[in-house]
Order: structure tokens, then C-alpha cells, then sequence
């Protein structure tokens, strides 16, 4: 899948669902627009790089430590972050120390080269041709050489042309375009340390392409399979082969709550390697000794599954170290009480909170716009925002399109094209009026979300106030489970899905949210216009191109009311003053997207 391509969904807190990588600092940047500088108070043991991605700390040597963090309450997965089920940015905070790529986001959405694992250059625009090289050094923890195998296994879990015995895609994954989009694969010797790939169209989102993910030698071995034989079978487009190997990468690194596989079958490509697991507390990283780059700053990082409203005292109480709570009036106030003892980073996100409506079968808006336009009138955006946000923003705004943010520079232009404001202002009786002539007073309406999470039980019970009134039945449907894997989201059991995407300024990944058929579609929505102006967006590379495209999409989204836009979340999180180098970032890496810099001050 691409790096930070597609989006990942936010359940509890801050996040749930979406990308991968953080590695070392290089290379060029794309995005133009970017989030406004985070601010910061209390501790004063900070790094200000000159740009957005990671510092140049000098030479490192990795203390004997350990640093203690949460991100969120929801427990570890696993290795593999890259299916449908196990595709979060909980989970991949933790995957993201252990895997690399070849780039990643700076804390604005800018994309850096990694170049401990190796460089890329394009070779040619027609077609767009990209040269990757990896470092000679580059290995896996166990010694295996990263090679252009590895690139043939990213590619194939991808590729929605390899079929099983069954005709169904072979390999489970969150992401499943880019066999068409670059239909031959990375081409060189699976031994090698350079390979090439060949796009059939351009693709403005090349550069974070994922050419890196899980060891081939393991998955291959788990096949039965030699390296070479794994990656013959895939490019031979023999399923059949590889079947066995892809069955194992979709399940078999899926193991019981706190029981890690084999330390053989997971070797780590990053500065960090997974040692141990707690089902339900935590996990612990330890540094790679045997990475081939900037060694990790700190010995051992441990993740710990902490909720919200528990995660101030546990910093308070030198249980953590760094935090990343979801932003809330109390949470701000806790934390400022807290003094000099805490540096609080906060700023805009590229993360927002949005409505989804369900188009599957038994779902009561699947066949009516009306429905769906009676319940957007009653929505309280704008007391939303007003009671739960601006007070952490003071500049915060009801948000108006699902693809851009208010602080990049296109949002007022594409928000004028798109949307006439007609779900601006609560309208009880014009939302009452549809209900009696549609005969629908009293429709039942299911909000699904994942529980604990106040915030959105508060925005919930502002929704019920406001469209009850309407002659709606707004019943709160939270669940622990409403993200995991055959939990209600999967199920489809809810009409209605409050959720977040945390995005790091991709061009193109809403295609994989609202084109038919698409893996995080997971309301089943389906539009041939919107899915013709994604594939005009996604095979150009004309940035005129993209601001029309996008305004036409969102202006479709808006018509058929594929879901609302609520708010874009602040940024908050907060870490011990005596832990130097943690950085906001706008992007879905979250607070931990520099990990493997953060160490104690002496």
C-alpha cells in the first residue's frame, strides 16, 4: 500500500485506521499548503530543526533507557498493519518503529526521503519511471539483505489481478490498487539492491508509494518456498504457488492478545524490534542492534494502552513520559496545572471528525437523499464545534470538505465551489417537514462509534437533542469492539459511523474512501461521477488538474451526501520536560512519528 497514502481512521481518542513509515531525514517535499507551527508550553528540552522532518542530532549513541508512551487505550494487533483488520494508526504507531519505507512525513505533510534505507529518482515522466537504490547495508534484524524481493512481496499484496483457486485477491490488504497501477511490479533480480517500476499512468502520490513492508524470505519460507521461487510465482501471476506464503502473510502473523510470534518471523527493517507484549498494557520495542542506520537515540520504548482520562495522572505520576490524549477542554486544563514539569505541543492536525453514512442493505439512508438531507439539518455542527473545540482553538471552524483543511490555502475556493451552505444552521423544521413527507417520523437512526470516548458520547447527545426534536430516534450504538475485526463496523450494523481519518496531505488517498468498491469505502457508497473525477485526479499530475477535480468531487460528495464533515481535530499531547526531541506533527504519524529520537536528558 502507499506510505501514508491512504488515510487511517480515528476511533477512540485521536486515531483509528490508516499509514505507515517514519525513518530518516532527506529529500524532496511535496505538498505545498501545511499546517500552522505547533505552539508549545511548560518544559523547555525541545529540538527546532530548521525544517519538517527529523533533526540531525549528530552522532548517537543509544542510551540504556526506557521511555514510556501512550497513544490510546486500544491494544496491539500485530506485525503485519497492512490488512483491512489491523490497519490503525494505534497499530501502526508501534509497526511504524519496526518497518521502514523508502519516505516519509515530515510534520507538515512534507515528504522526506529516508535515506538510511536507500534514495529514489525519477527517470523518465512518459512513462513515469522511478529508480529505487537500497543501501548496501540495508539488512533485516536477522541479517537477511533487503532486496528488491522485499519491493515484489509490497507490490503483490497490492495487486488485485493475483487471484486464488477461488478467484478471489490473494492477499488481504488495506490497499489493493497497485498491480494496475504499475502492472509489471519493481523489476530486477530478486537478489538485487536496485529494481525499477513503470507506471501506466501518472501517479501524483508516486513518491509515497510503499515498495517496502514485510520480510519476503519469511513470508516465502511459510510457503514453502525459496526467495527466488516466491518472487517467479508472483510474477509469473501464479496463484496457485504462492498461495500457502499469502495465506500467511493475511493471517499468520495474527497471534493471540500478548503472545508475539516467533522472533524469527519478525524481523524488523527500522530502528526498533519488538520484544514483548502484555495483552491489554503494553508493548515493549527494543533497539534493532542490527540496524544499519542512525541508531535509536533511547534503548527501549514501551507503548502503553492507557484511556484518555487516565493518561495526565500517569504522566503526573512519572508512569509515562509522553502522551497523546484526545483533546479536551479538561485534558488542556489538567495538563497546564501541571507547570514546568511538562512540555505541551500543540497545533493544527490534518485529522477530522466526520459523519458516514451506511449504504449497505438493511441501513435506513441506503435509498433515500432525502432521509439523508433531514438528518444533515439537524445536526448541530456549529454548537459541536463551539462547545467542544474552539475552546482548545480559538480560530476553529464547523469543516466544509472532506479533502482540504481550513489552514491550507485552496480550502475557502474549494469550499465556494462545492457547498451553498445549506447545513450551516440547525433546521428543526425543515428536517421535520422531509420526515412527514417521506411517512419516516420516528426513523431510528444508529450512531456507531468506538467506545470509551466522551467526546463523542457528547457530540452524540447534541445530535439527539437536535434531531429528536425533528422526530428522529437517535440511539448512541457505542461499542468497544466497533472497529475490530468482525465488529459492528464490519458488520455494517449501524446507520450512521462517527469516526476520523488522520491523513498526512496525500493528493489522492480519498479515492480509496469514496470510489466504489474501494477497501475503506466501508459504507458501500457508490457514485460513477465521483469515481470518474478520482480517476481523472489519480492519472495526472497537473496540480490545476487536482484543485478542479477536487472541487468537482466535493461538490458531488455534498449533493448525494456521502456522510458531514464536523470539525478537524486540534493537535494535543504533552511529555515529560525531561524528554528531549518530541515534536507535533500534522500528519496521522501521531506524536511518536520521532521516536527513535526522543531520549532523557542527562
Amino acid at each position: 500500500m502507499r506510505v501514508q497514502r491512504i488515510s487511517k481512521a480515528v476511533a477512540v481518542g485521536a486515531a483509528l485506521a490508516l499509514a505507515l513509515t517514519a525513518c530518516a531525514p532527506g529529500g524532496e517535499t511535496a505538498p505545498t499548503d501545511s499546517a500552522k507551527p505547533s505552539s508549545s508550553s511548560g518544559g523547555t528540552n525541545t529540538v527546532e530543526p530548521a525544517d519538517t522532518g527529523l533533526a540531525d542530532l549528530g552522532d548517537i549513541t543509544t542510551k540504556d533507557d526506557n521511555i514510556k508512551v501512550t497513544v490510546g487505550a486500544p491494544d496491539f494487533i500485530g506485525y503485519n498493519s497492512n490488512t483491512p483488520q489491523t490497519y490503525s494508526t494505534y497499530n501502526s504507531a508501534i509497526t511504524d518503529r519496526v518497518l521502514s519505507g523508502f519516505s516519509y512525513f515530515g510534520t507538515d505533510g512534507k515528504i522526506y526521503q529516508n535515506k538510511d534505507l536507500g534514495s529514489y529518482e525519477k527517470l523518465s515522466d512518459s512513462p513515469l519511471t522511478i529508480k529505487y537504490t537500497i543501501a548496501e547495508n540495508a539488512k533485516w534484524s536477522d541479517g537477511t539483505p533487503i532486496t528488491t524481493a522485499d519491493a515484489v512481496l509490497s507490490w503483490a499484496t497490492q495487486n488485485p489481478n493475483l487471484k486464488n483457486a477461488k478467484g478471489k485477491m490473494l492477499f488481504d490488504s488495506v490497499s489493493a490498487d497497485l498491480g494496475d497501477t504499475v502492472p509489471k511490479g519493481p523489476e530486477g533480480a530478486p537478489d538485487s539492491k536496485e529494481f525499477t517500476v513503470t507506471f501506466k499512468n501518472p501517479d501524483p502520490d508516486w513518491q509515497i508509494q510503499s515498495w517496502l513492508g514485510a520480510p519476503a524470505h519469511v513470508v516465502a519460507k511459510q510457503g514453502g518456498l525459496s526467495t527466488d521461487e516466491f518472487v517467479a510465482g508472483i510474477r509469473a501471476n501464479d496463484g496457485t504457488k504462492v498461495t500457502k506464503a499469502a495465506e500467511f502473510w493475511n493471517t499468520g502473523w495474527t497471534t493471540k492478545p500478548g503472545t508475539l510470534p516467533a522472533a524469527d518471523l519478525i524481523p524488523s527493517s527500522g530502528p526498533y524490534k519488538l520484544k514483548s507484549w502484555t495483552a491489554g498494557e503494553s508493548v515493549t520495542l527494543e533497539a534493532n542492534e542490527n540496524y544499519y542506520g542512525t541508531p535509536a537515540a533511547t534503548k527501549t520504548l514501551t507503548y502503553r494502552f492507557i484511556t484518555d482520562d487516565a493518561m495526565v495522572q500517569a504522566l503526573d505520576n512519572k508512569e509515562l513520559n509522553v502522551i497523546s490524549p484526545q483533546p479536551t477542554i479538561d485534558t488542556l486544563a489538567q495538563l497546564k496545572k501541571l507547570g514546568e514539569a511538562v512540555n505541551i505541543q500543540q497545533g493544527d492536525t490534518m485529522t477530522w471528525e466526520h459523519l458516514d453514512f451506511n449504504f449497505r442493505d438493511k441501513a435506513v439512508f441506503k435509498d433515500s437523499l432525502e432521509l439523508r438531507q433531514a438528518f444533515a439539518k439537524c445536526v448541530p455542527r456549529q454548537q459541536i464545534v463551539d462547545n467542544l473545540i474552539k475552546p482548545l482553538n480559538p480560530d476553529a471552524q464547523v469543516l466544509n470538505a472532506r479533502e482540504v483543511f481550513p489552514f491550507q490555502e485552496n480550502y475557502k475556493d474549494v469550499v465556494a465551489f462545492s457547498y451553498g451552505g445549506q447545513y450551516d444552521a440547525v433546521d428543526v423544521e425543515g428536517a421535520k417537514k422531509i420526515l412527514e413527507e417521506q411517512n419516516a417520523v420516528g426513523t431510528k437512526v444508529r450512531i456507531g462509534y468506538s467506545a470509551p470516548n466522551p467526546r463523542r458520547t457528547d457530540q452524540v447527545a447534541m445530535i439527539k437533542s437536535s434531531c429528536d426534536a425533528a422526530g428522529f430516534d437517535i440511539v448512541d450504538a457505542a461499542d468497544p469492539k466497533f472497529f475490530a475485526p468482525g465488529g459492528t463496523q464490519e458488520r455494517g450494523d449501524y446507520d450512521v459511523a462517527l469516526f476520523a481519518w488522520a491523513g498526512s496531505g496525500q493528493i489522492t488517498s480519498g479515492q480509496n474512501i469514496y470510489a466504489t468498491g474501494k477497501p475503506q469505502n466501508y459504507g458501500e457508497f457508490s457514485n460513477k461521477e465521483v469515481d470518474a473525477a478520482w480517476t481523472r485526479l489519480a492519472t495526472s499530475m497537473d496540480p490545476a488538474v487536482h484543485l478542479t477535480e477536487m472541487k468537482n468531487i466535493e461538490k458531488l460528495l455534498w449533493d448525494n451526501l456521502f456522510g458531514i464533515p464536523v470539525f478537524a481535530h486540534p493537535g494535543l499531547s504533552a511529555s515529560s520536560s525531561d524528554i528531549k526531541n518530541v515534536r507535533h506533527t500534522a500528519t496521522q504519524s501521531q506524536i511518536v512519528w520521532n521516536a527513535e529520537q526522543w531520549v532523557r536528558a542527562e
